[in-house]
């Protein structure tokens, strides 16, 4: 699996400048050191039958991880999986991807909060590609589209925002549903962009079930995936447009960046502090952090869809749990979380005691969570808060690791008692933009309605225009002929008219409660394209 994710990866040049102060010391400078805590928290679970590859779904907890957002800096994903394309055989070298996005926070999020968003993380070859929704992908130069037009909106009850899917702000344990399944929305195609080179006919399409909305919203274009084959066609046919997917994936919170500050005391002793963690907890019981990791077979949804497409029964969108495998859970897990100076090699990052403060444990047999040492953590409503203080300890065979101690054991000439975590906001945000040229595929054949504005938690306001599915820019950037479009339109179309937003797709938890997107990405389709249009961000900024 890879160390570094693509929805983790981001260039720290696209870092932009800052609100507040740094971190305020009462420590001469040199007494200081900046530091930060990073690491995977991992979260093994039983494997299924290799035959249920065609997607999955999860619910994961989303919460505020740090009780300040302190800026450009952090980068955290929530719990989350990478989905890779199954293989006959040994898996290929030297050729990543998949599908890893999730909820968190990363470093180019311009209009960042306390509460996580979510970005759908596809990786073509390599990261010679990424696209994190509509019109969102591998920097932001529309110049040079690098996965901005790797994803077309399905949804016409869904606003998609570059920065991020906004979830309610406040969200704060509640189990946020997703998953992909792949759906037979265009034909497979023997050429891609005029080359022998096939692209295969899988839509991977991300189903949601939260409290105000439920069903799909999404997908990848297949020519996302097969694109870089027309510069290695010798690995044509291996990528997620037509391959399975394999079900038996890396469950992992991935976190890159957490500030903290590490001082030496007269003695030498060396002490960390880190910016105040929280995680879900509840006052009659451990709370679920990951619930009902599930894969399925062809039958759970595709098969029925593509005998549809062809003239059969109409398929109400179900997915069906017969055709479906949960993974449960033994109660094991582990921690490679580390405090270390930023420019810290690899090889002497120091390991925090995690298990000295949280035991993993199977809450029942399809919901993991932690049960947290009561003395090590203290707790606020429906948050645990982690121990911020850390003392650099010898344990056996001369390693070290970081100790949780209580603030009172930390000497007053470490300065870090004085230290504080500021929140901290992006200042003056520059705006999401889209192509504004008139021979370009956002005017060309255009939208048929809108403007239209729409005023989110997050303090950004979106531009958004209906578009004619097939018209948006992703489909006409696919590689698709019009008569392919059209034969998707007449598809997407039965779809909106049976699909409808208000039934179940994904089996519902039997644990916890589910949290709610950001009531104003929740729109209505204008009188009369109620069925065939979808809504398009075309800029996202500051509010003025």
């Amino acid at each position: 699996m890879s160390k570094i994710s693509c929805r983790l990866w981001i260039p720290a040049c696209l870092a932009i400048l800052i609100l507040g102060q740094p971190a305020r010391t009462a420590a001469p400078e040199a007494a200081l050191q900046k530091a930060e805590m990073a690491g995977y928290l991992l979260v093994p679970h039983s494997k299924v039958d290799a035959n249920y590859n065609a997607g999955f779904s999860m619910y994961v907890a989303a919460w505020p991880l740090l009780k300040n957002y302190p800026g450009q800096d952090f980068q955290s994903g929530l719990f989350g999986t990478w989905m890779f394309a199954q293989h006959d055989g040994p898996k290929p070298e030297k050729m990543y991807s998949d599908i890893e996005g999730g909820l968190g926070w990363w470093r180019d999020t311009r209009f960042a909060t306390e509460t996580p968003k979510f970005i759908m993380g596809g990786v073509a070859l390599n990261f010679s590609e990424w696209a994190n929704g509509p019109g969102a992908g591998k920097g932001r130069d529309w110049k040079k589209p690098a996965g901005h037009y790797g994803i077309a909106q399905l949804s016409p009850w869904v606003l998609w925002p570059p920065d991020g899917l906004n979830l309610k702000q406040g969200t704060s344990g509640e189990l946020f549903g997703y998953g992909y399944l792949p759906l037979p929305l265009t034909a497979s195609k023997k050429t891609t962009a005029g080359k022998d080179i096939p692209t295969g006919n899988q839509s991977w399409t991300l189903f949601l079930n939260t409290g105000n909305f439920k069903g799909p919203v999404t997908f990848f274009v297949p020519y996302f995936w097969s694109k870089p084959t027309l510069e290695n066609p010798k690995l044509s046919g291996l990528f997620l447009d037509s391959r399975p997917s394999d079900p038996n994936k890396a469950v992992q919170m991935e976190t890159q960046h957490i500030p903290a500050f590490i001082a030496k005391d007269e003695k030498g002793d060396t002490y960390a502090r880190v910016a105040p963690v929280q995680f879900p907890a509840r006052a009659d019981g451990d709370a679920p952090l990951v619930h009902r990791i599930t894969a399925y077979n062809r039958s759970a949804l595709w098969d029925g869809v593509q005998a549809w497409f062809d003239g059969g029964k109409e398929v109400a969108g179900v997915i069906d749990p017969k055709a479906a495998r949960v993974h449960t859970f033994d109660g094991k897990g582990g921690a490679t979380w580390r405090i270390y100076p930023p420019k810290e090699e690899r090889n002497n990052r120091v390991p925090l005691a995690w298990s000295s403060f949280a035991t993993s444990a199977a809450l029942d047999d399809t919901t993991y969570g932690y049960r947290w040492g009561k003395e090590s953590v203290s707790s606020d409503g429906g948050l645990v808060t982690l121990p911020e203080y850390y003392r650099l300890s010898k344990i056996k065979l001369e390693k070290e690791q970081w100790v949780a101690v209580n603030p009172k054991e930390v000497p007053a000439e470490t300065g870090l008692a004085k230290v504080t975590f500021p929140q901290r906001r992006t200042a003056n945000p520059q705006p999401y933009v889209t192509p504004d040229e008139a021979n370009s595929s956002w005017k060309k054949p255009g939208p048929a309605a809108g403007p239209f504005e729409a005023k989110l938690g997050d303090g950004s306001v979106v531009t958004y225009y209906w578009y004619r599915f097939a018209d948006q820019p992703a489909l006409l950037n696919a590689d698709l002929t019009d008569a392919e479009r059209e034969a998707l339109q007449k598809r997407v179309e039965m779809l909106h008219r049976k699909w409808t937003k208000e039934r179940e797709y994904l089996s519902p938890p039997t644990v916890g409660k589910l949290a709610d997107l950001d009531p104003t990405v929740l729109v209505t389709p204008p009188k009369g394209l109620e069925v065939g249009y979808v809504p398009i961000v075309t800029r996202q900024a500051a509010k003025e």
